[in-house]
């Protein structure tokens, strides 16, 4: 939630309303708060060079200088890595770091659904038809989100996943399955930050994104998206094989926030009710990659 020249969010495991901090805040804000950044922020956000630029500099030993402050300003845990600070030969590097397993546990048993990365969560039971128009981000039709036209998904639940820098920035598969299809649709690299969503409400229909569409056994076929933003020069899938099980890992974005759309078909999820609950009020919900945010209806 956006106010107050702050975003506040709820963490789940404190229960508490916290406030996030954000990296480059003030350009976000005067990009797409004041008249000049409006008029400007069409050319900065609507090509890939300021983010090639970036992933220049934050692919190169040089960056390596802005880890320390980064970790210090952001509080990020470095003791739920698998490698040390100073063993980062970049800050890209650093930024894609794997986790150690025990870190992040999860219900291996089938009705449940686990949230396929950290980051701050909203859920949409049922939207309307073909129309996204109350998702933040999308405010549009799934067929110009994805691309195509997506009839089976008409009526359908979503739930957003918005990682930000701080944020663990490798995504996974919240159930087992396999993959179908998978195809990219270019786009601009609006910033994914709330401040500028309120801004420019189809961020995630303008922006660069990667659609996948993944059949589940227990959870029917879902499409996942990956929507790029500013500086996410990169958006990396993994996965070895069409086959999957539940966290394996799907892929990485390079630095920058970056958001995940997952739709589901009429009536296969039930969402956490209090991610229904803090959804509804507009707030969103820190949630860590593994943790339960929906079942299996009972009559599925």
């Amino acid at each position: 939630m956006a106010g107050d020249d702050v975003v506040r969010y709820l963490d789940r495991a404190s229960g508490e309303i916290r406030v996030e901090p954000v990296l480059g805040d003030a350009f976000i804000r005067w990009a797409y708060g004041t008249f000049g950044g409006r008029l400007v922020s069409p050319f900065v956000f609507g090509s890939s060079l300021l983010t090639r630029l970036l992933a220049g500099f934050f692919n190169s030993p040089l960056s390596r200088s802005r880890i320390a402050g980064t970790i210090r300003d952001l509080g990020i845990d470095m003791s739920e890595c698998t490698r040390r600070a100073d063993e980062f030969t970049t800050f890209n590097d650093f930024f894609t770091r794997h986790l150690k397993p025990e870190c992040r546990p999860f219900d291996s048993s089938p009705e449940a659904l686990c949230c396929p990365a950290d980051g701050r969560l909203l859920v949409y039971p049922a939207i309307r038809g073909d129309s996204a128009i109350a998702v933040k981000g999308i405010g549009a039709s799934l067929r110009r989100l994805f691309g195509r036209p997506m009839e089976a998904f008409h009526g359908g639940d979503v739930v957003v996943v918005r990682l930000c820098p701080a944020d663990y920035h490798r995504y996974h598969f919240p159930t087992d399955g396999r993959v179908l299809e998978r195809w990219s649709i270019s786009g601009a690299y609006h910033s994914v930050n709330p401040v500028a969503i309120d801004t420019v409400p189809t961020a995630f229909c303008l922006n660069r994104r990667v659609s996948t569409l993944l059949e589940t056994p227990d959870f029917g076929e879902v499409a996942y998206l990956e929507v790029g933003a500013c500086g996410v020069s990169g958006i990396h899938d993994t996965y070895p094989s069409p086959g999957f099980r539940k966290m394996d890992e799907k892929g990485y974005f390079d630095f920058g926030a970056s958001t995940l759309v997952l739709v589901f078909s009429p009536d296969r999820v039930r969402f956490d009710e209090d991610l229904v609950e803090w959804s509804g009020k507009g707030i969103e919900t820190r949630v860590l990659v593994g943790e339960t945010i929906g079942r299996v209806p009972p009559h599925s």
